[in-house]
Parts: C-alpha cells; structure tokens; sequence
C-alpha cells in the first residue's frame, strides 16, 4: 500500500514578532486541506505571509486562493470594485495613497479577517507594505496600560478628518473621498480584541479609529490615548516591511495587524488588486461582542463561522 504524505511547507521568518516568507510555492491552482491547514498554521503563528513566485497571474486566481480560508467579501462596502469582478478591489496609486496606519474595513461590525495583496504594477523603487502586529504591541503595554486598554471601546467610522494638507492631497483626494463616505458606517469596537483562532490579545486600533471617540472619553482624552496606544502598535520591533516583485501574494491576518503604504516612489504607477475574506464579530476580553452604530454593511460581507476553536 502506498502512503502518500503531504510536504512540510517552510516559511522563512522576516522577524521576530511578525512575517514569513515562502518562495515558488504554487497557490494558483485547486490547495488541498493539508495545505491550507499548513498556510492557515503559519499565518496564525507570523500574521503575515509573502509567497514570492506565487504563479497568481489573474483576478480569477486570486479569488480562487482567497477562498480557501472561508467566504469572501465584496471588493469594498463604498469603493467599486475591478470590473467585472465583484470580489476585488484595485489599490492603485493613481486614485491616492494608503500611508496611514490602518486594518482594513473596521467601520463594520464584521471586519474582513485576512487581507490578500497581488502585485499588478510596482514602481522601480519603493512602495513597500508595511505590517504591524497589534499582538507585538499588546504584550509590550505595561500592565497598567494593558489593564486600562482591556476595558477601552473606540469608535470606528469611514467618515473621518483625514488631516493630509492640501498642499500634499493626492490630485483625485475630493472625488475619492466622496465615494468613500457616500453611505456612511460607525461601529464601536474593543480597543483589545481577542483573536477567535489563537486566543492572542491585540489592540484593535488604526485609521478609521481616528476621528476618534473612546466610549465615555472626551475627544482630546480618545485623541491622547489612541495616539499612546498606536505608538506601541507601531515600534519597529512590531513591523515587517515587505518589498514587492512581479509574482507576488500577501496574506496578512487583518484581525490582529495594521498596515500602511509609505508614498515613496515619486508618482510612477504603483498598483495591486485586493481581495477580503469574511470575517467574525469582534469579541472583547469579556466575550462582549462589537456594536454596529450606524450603516448595514451585510451587504457587503456576511459574519464568517469561526472554524477553529481557539488556544487556551
């Protein structure tokens, strides 16, 4: 009788809290279980994975690879998506810059919990993705802090100051903004949140954090914290920076990173197609699940099963 034994997937650390690399490896086609237990392991464990040679040449790939770690979202619940593909969402240089620390989506109840990234066009230099691990920075908090984050709420909206002066908005940035807010979303979220696969505590902050209310706080008293807070998330110890190449897939863990897009690359074309996968409700510490304050984004994403008891 022949056994038939699946490969041990080797992904190569990029640092010590975050990140992990793996090259060649063929996601393109139909992954068996095995396989994507193996990715799902290590994306629990680094949060970030960069598969170089990915062979993921079209939309339809992408698609196919995202959706074997549960249901996808729509492309975005404001933004249109690549025509002709409901599911994939372009972030290109020409409608603006991502460089502010974000987790995508988290104005809804039911944020995507992984993000992939493709490679269409990359600049001859620069346009880096920069991931942080919400984890790292919990474990960093003093135990005070950590104890006064864990009975934090925030307040989550796609209608916020964005604070770029004009003179640096991108030349699309009215047009773009309109579109973003055209239905309008808040949902409170804990400022920690404990992660359903692996029982990790992170600090559930970023972008759309930022016109920032914390529930029961003034807004400078919410400004002053998050910003506290948000410097732990983003200490270099806590970030991967990931180069880009022709080939390429990221798959980040959106419930337990943040992410940012420095605008370095001078203008040349820089684009990437996104596509999401459905996420859970966000629990606190307490088991207290998030709060939608405003917009229904069922729509948009269904609430995702979690498929995986956590570790105690």
């Amino acid at each position: 009788m022949t056994v038939i034994t699946e490969t041990k997937l080797e992904f190569a650390k990029l640092g010590s809290r975050i990140g992990a690399e793996i090259r060649g490896l063929d996601i393109s086609g139909d992954l068996s279980e095995d396989t994507v237990a193996q990715i799902r392991a290590a994306l629990n464990e680094h949060k970030a994975l960069v598969f170089r040679e990915a062979n993921i040449l079209s939309d339809e790939a992408q698609v196919k690879f995202a959706s074997h770690f549960g249901p996808l979202t729509k492309a975005h619940p404001t933004v249109a998506s690549v025509e002709g593909e409901e599911n994939v969402l372009p972030v290109d240089s020409e409608n603006g810059s991502a460089n502010n620390w974000h987790t995508d989506v988290t104005f809804v109840v039911n944020p995507p919990q992984a993000s992939t990234l493709r490679s269409i066009d990359l600049p001859a230099y620069g346009g880096e993705t920069l991931i942080a691990s919400s984890a790292g920075a919990y474990q960093d908090l003093p135990d005070e802090l950590r104890t006064f984050a864990d009975s934090l709420w925030a307040i989550h909206t796609n209608d916020y100051d964005y604070s770029v002066p004009k003179n640096l908005e991108h030349q699309n940035a009215e047009e773009r903004r309109k579109e973003f807010t055209r239905l309008k979303f808040e949902t409170a979220h804990p400022v920690v949140r404990v992660h359903p696969l692996t029982g990790e505590r992170g600090l559930f902050i970023g972008g759309f954090a930022q016109r920032l209310r914390i529930v029961g706080l003034s807004n400078t008293e919410s400004k002053d914290i998050i910003r506290l807070l948000q410097a732990y998330v983003t200490r270099p110890e806590n970030v991967v920076r990931v180069n880009w190449e022709p080939n390429q897939v990221v798959l980040f863990d959106n419930r337990i990173t943040q992410h940012y897009a420095p605008d370095n690359y001078d203008g040349q074309p820089r684009k990437l197609n996104r596509v999401t996968i459905a996420g859970d409700i966000p629990l606190s510490i307490e088991g207290k699940p998030s709060q939608a304050l405003q917009g229904d984004s069922s729509t948009y994403s269904v609430v995702a099963p979690v498929t995986a008891p956590a570790v105690s």
